[in-house]
C-alpha cells in the first residue's frame, strides 16, 4: 500500500454559519480499506457526497489515480471507476436482481435504456451480471424480484452494481445499517473478500466492522480529523478515546 488511488488536500465545505469540511486531508492506498468514523454529525456523509461528486466543495481538492477530479461531475466519477454504494445506485424493486446488475453492466458500456426487453436475452450482458452475483454470494438469488429481498440482500445486490460499473474505489457509507448480527456479518465477510481486489473507504457505526476490515482508520469531529492511524494506533489514542470511542 504505497500509491493512493484517492488523496484529498484541504477539502472544505460549509452550510451557513456550520463548517462540515473544516480543511480535510486523507489518502486512501492501492488496495486498502480506509474506514472513516466519528459521532454523529461530524460531516461524513458530507465529505463521501463531496468525494462522489454529488457536493460541490468550497475549497480543496480531490485527486482520483493522479488525476485532479474536483470539478468533476457525479456519473463521470462513476465512469472512471468510482462508485458511492447504497446511495448513488437505485434498486428498481419490480426487476429481478439479475436484471438490476445487467442494468449497471449496459450503463457501464454506455448503451441506451430503450432496448431493455432484448438487452435480457443479451449474453454480453447477463454473464457479467450473473458473475458480479456470484462475487457477493447472491447467485442463488437472481431471478428473485428484488422487491423480495431482504434488507441485506439488497445491500449486496447495490455491491454488485458498484462492481458492474467495473470500480476501482469503493465509497461504502454505513453498509451494516439496520442489519441484525447475522446479516452484518455476511456483509463483512463478503467486503473482506473484496478487500483483496478493490480500494475501499468505508464509513461506519460499527466498530466490530471498522477493526475487522480496516487497515487505517481516520477519526473526523466537527468537520476535522483528529487522527489517522492503524487499528491499534486508534484504539489506543486517548483524543480519539475521549471525542468518540470512549474508555471502555
Amino acid at each position: 500500500m504505497t500509491t493512493p488511488i484517492l488523496s484529498v488536500e484541504g477539502l472544505s465545505k460549509s452550510f451557513g454559519g456550520v463548517k462540515a469540511s473544516d480543511h480535510i486531508s486523507l489518502s486512501v492506498m492501492e488496495g486498502e480499506c480506509h474506514a472513516l468514523i466519528g459521532p454523529n454529525g461530524a460531516g461524513k456523509t458530507t465529505l463521501i457526497s463531496q468525494l462522489s461528486g454529488l457536493v460541490a466543495p468550497d475549497s480543496g481538492q480531490v485527486r482520483f489515480k493522479g488525476r485532479d477530479i474536483t470539478g468533476l461531475a457525479a456519473h463521470k466519477r462513476s465512469l472512471i471507476g468510482i462508485a458511492r454504494s447504497f446511495q448513488i445506485t437505485n434498486i428498481l424493486l419490480s426487476l429481478s436482481a439479475l436484471d438490476n446488475v445487467a442494468l449497471a453492466v449496459q450503463a457501464r458500456a454506455g448503451h441506451s435504456f430503450r432496448f431493455w426487453a432484448p438487452a435480457r436475452a443479451d449474453l454480453a450482458l447477463r454473464q457479467p451480471a450473473m458473475a458480479m452475483l456470484y462475487e457477493v454470494g447472491l447467485s442463488d438469488r437472481a431471478h428473485e424480484i428484488s422487491a423480495a429481498l431482504s434488507h441485506g440482500e439488497r445491500r449486496q445486490l447495490e455491491i454488485a452494481m458498484a462492481l458492474a460499473l467495473q470500480a476501482d474505489l469503493l465509497l461504502l457509507d454505513e453498509p451494516t445499517a439496520g442489519m441484525g448480527l447475522e446479516e452484518a456479518t455476511q456483509i463483512i465477510e463478503m467486503l473482506r473478500r473484496l478487500k483483496t481486489s478493490k480500494s475501499m473507504l468505508l464509513i461506519e457505526h460499527d466498530m466490530d466492522a471498522v477493526f475487522a476490515l480496516a487497515d487505517r482508520i481516520s477519526v473526523l469531529v466537527y468537520g476535522r480529523i483528529i487522527a489517522t492511524g492503524t487499528p491499534g494506533e486508534i484504539r489506543a489514542d486517548q483524543a480519539v478515546r475521549r471525542a468518540y470511542l470512549g474508555e471502555d
